[in-house]
């Protein structure tokens, strides 16, 4: 019988043996901040090249902010966003 064998206790904090939690609702949560931030960089993207293509006196942040905001851009962000997730996800998985 080996000496050194261990039984352990309850209270350490190695002993927990829990598998990670790793839901349904983790991965739409991962997959929701991905998309958002992907999102986002396509909205920081679209708000340099505005105040650089049209550098104005009467350019303001909040007549750029109302030319970037359009449904067709949202809907361009969300499509990419998409794709650009589905596409690191596979690379992501892949041995």
């Amino acid at each position: 019988m080996p000496q050194n064998l261990q039984i352990p206790s309850p209270r350490h904090p190695d002993s927990d043996t829990r598998p990670p939690r790793r839901g349904l609702l983790a991965g739409l949560r991962r997959a929701v901040v991905e998309v958002a931030f992907i999102v986002f960089l396509f909205y920081s993207n679209l708000l340099m090249g505005e105040f650089n293509r049209v550098n104005s006196p009467g350019k303001t942040f909040a007549v750029a902010l109302d030319d970037i905001f359009t449904i067709k851009n949202f809907a361009i962000a969300i499509i990419a966003a998409s794709i650009g997730y589905v596409a690191f996800e596979y690379l992501r998985k892949k041995p």
